[in-house]
């Protein structure tokens, strides 16, 4: 058997042409183009055309994707239904996950899963996490969901049904921009677990579902929540140093920093540090960003470790309007992309994912103890 790696680091399950990451380098790339240029000249419904189909849209292409994920937003409102049952202190992410598996139930496709039929299935369900993401706040709280505007693009509209006014240009362009860092980042856990559920010939809906499912850990996309909160927790400006200076002799772990792939700054937080920097200011909230910088310094003094892509979306997505408990399902808004191309990719050539694992139990053979003499 091969030698055995703790967490699957660094072992190469299968190829793939979608996601390029150099860790030392500080890499992120879409199909080839540096994450750098996608953030700055792109757009999300571009970037989902580049994932899905491996090369840049022309005008028309990049049109007609545009009316195809707008006109796949709605939900039916059997989901809706399902959702107003819930309890309303329930985990959003526990919604998302139940509602996504409810949508497979409706789905015009869900009786095929050929190449065609999976890729409806792909727009359906890039418009529809977005529309179920921003209902879920809206239910909990007592409100019908908004409907779609088809007349928005893809973050606008996102912004627009969960808050209920069109955002500003600063605000759509930073969720736009936001959605882009966060559309695909190889094998990460919830991608490698849509891969192994589409890998056994199952259906889209629930390949998604496990992907949304593994997305639910703190120790993958819950860590801006705790970011966030810990900010608010510390509170003023004044109380950074104090608040990290215990909280690191206490050996506690400080959120949003680190990774399992990168040695350097995660290409992703650069971006997010600037969108940060210029939300927090028109918001007149100046101060989480400035409490943000000053642990990311000291973390970086005290420990040589740079912030993630976690930390500095903390505060990006809160000064946005968003309730802290649904920073990671808006993850999924942006993720659902990367997972669909990687469903699509892993479909094309299947095999079926099933590694080994290194026994450590009794050697063999045991001997079977009689009931009577144990």
């Amino acid at each position: 058997m091969s030698t055995f790696k703790e967490g699957l680091q660094d072992v190469v399950a299968a190829t793939s042409s979608i996601c390029f990451i150099d860790g030392d380098q500080g890499v992120l790339s879409y199909r080839g183009i540096d994450i750098h240029d996608l953030a700055e000249k792109s757009s999300f419904e571009e970037v989902c055309y580049l994932l899905w189909f491996g090369k840049l849209p022309q005008r028309k292409e990049l049109d007609h994707l545009t009316e195809e994920l707008a006109r796949n937003r709605a939900v039916p409102e059997e989901v809706f239904h399902l959702m107003r049952r819930f309890p309303k202190d329930a985990n959003p992410m526990d919604v998302l996950r139940t509602a996504v598996s409810a949508l497979g139930l409706y789905d015009p496709d869900r009786q095929t899963g050929s190449a065609e039929a999976n890729l409806r299935k792909t727009y359906r369900l890039t418009g529809q996490v977005a529309t179920i993401t921003a209902a879920i706040d809206r239910i909990r709280s007592g409100k019908d969901p908004l409907s779609p505007d088809t007349s928005l693009k893809h973050a606008a509209n996102f912004v627009y049904m969960l808050t209920g006014k069109k955002p500003t240009p600063t605000a759509e362009k930073a969720f736009d921009v936001a959605l882009i860092l966060h559309a695909d980042h190889e094998f990460n856990a919830s991608t490698f677990a849509g891969r192994v559920t589409a890998g056994t010939l199952s259906d889209m809906h629930s390949a998604v579902t496990s992907a949304i499912g593994t997305l639910k850990g703190p120790l993958h996309g819950g860590a801006n929540i705790d970011v966030m909160r810990m900010l608010l927790e510390i509170g003023e400006v004044n109380k950074v140093e104090t608040y990290l200076e215990n909280a690191l002799a206490s050996k506690k772990k400080i959120s949003g920093f680190g990774h399992r792939v990168y040695n350097t700054e995660d290409p992703r937080a650069t971006h997010l540090r600037k969108m940060s920097h210029d939300l927090c200011q028109s918001s007149g909230n100046g101060k989480w960003f400035e409490m943000s910088r000053m642990i990311e310094e000291i973390m970086k003094r005290e420990k040589n470790i740079n912030a993630n892509v976690d930390f500095y979306s903390a505060t990006v997505y809160y000064n946005l309007g968003v309730a802290v408990d649904l920073f990671t399902p808006i993850f999924a808004v942006s993720r659902i992309s990367g997972w669909t191309a990687h469903i699509l990719e892993q479909l094309e050539n299947n095999r079926l994912i099933r590694p080994r694992a290194e026994y450590l139990g009794p050697q063999y053979p045991a001997r079977y103890i009689p009931l009577s003499e144990r």
